[in-house]
């Protein structure tokens, strides 16, 4: 004769379940948006080897799915406007749009999409595709998850610090001209530093 389960049996069977559960279980997952007056989309790249030249990018937008609290992450989007690099020098920023480099009339953006990532101490290395040119390759960026907070207007926010390198080349961004010393007016591997706050959106 075969037994039914009791009540009893069924409660320490369903609270098991519940202690064993991964933290994913219980993950909220929510969209935060970047806020620009807070975000710094930066990079640097060698100039005639010894110095480096420092810019950044004025106009994006980007949205991280996550849980903060449980530092869970599913996915991190941006979009950026090649045509707002910003060097601090016009006639530098006008070459630096031109077909020469991102050729930002026929390209007016670039895109990073995370994969996936994985942490090691308080150390985040994320895996995503990025797409200049038209052209998509797979880079790392390694960096921390530097909070959450509430401000004064009820909006919570969250910070991240990253940095990664890539190779300009494999890009398709092959201006280049040689030096007397052999060396490169400009260099081929660009350092790309992020300081990123977003805000949760509410409802």
């Amino acid at each position: 004769m075969t037994h039914l389960p009791t009540p009893t049996f069924l409660f320490l069977v369903l609270s098991t379940a519940l202690l064993c559960a991964t933290p994913s279980t219980f993950a909220e997952m929510a969209n935060w948006n970047i806020d620009k007056s807070h975000t710094t989309i930066g990079f640097s790249v060698k100039h005639m080897v010894v110095s480096k030249t420092q810019g950044k990018f004025l106009e994006y937008t980007g949205v991280v799915e996550m849980d903060a609290e449980a530092q869970q992450f599913n996915t991190i989007q941006a979009t950026i406007q090649t045509n707002s690099i910003f060097t601090d020098h016009e006639k530098r920023d006008a070459h630096l749009r031109s077909p020469d480099f991102f050729d930002a009339n026929t390209f007016p953006t670039m895109t990073y999409t995370m994969k996936s990532h994985k942490k090691t101490g308080d150390t985040y290395t994320a895996i995503g595709d990025l797409t200049i040119k038209g052209v998509t390759k797979e880079i790392s960026l390694v960096g921390t998850f530097n909070g959450v907070a509430r401000d004064p207007w009820g909006n919570t926010r969250a910070g991240f610090s990253a940095e990664g390198t890539i190779n300009r080349q494999d890009f398709g961004v092959k201006f280049s001209k040689l030096l007397d010393n052999g060396g490169l007016m400009v260099g081929n591997d660009v350092t790309i530093t992020l300081e990123v706050e977003v805000i949760k959106q509410k409802g």
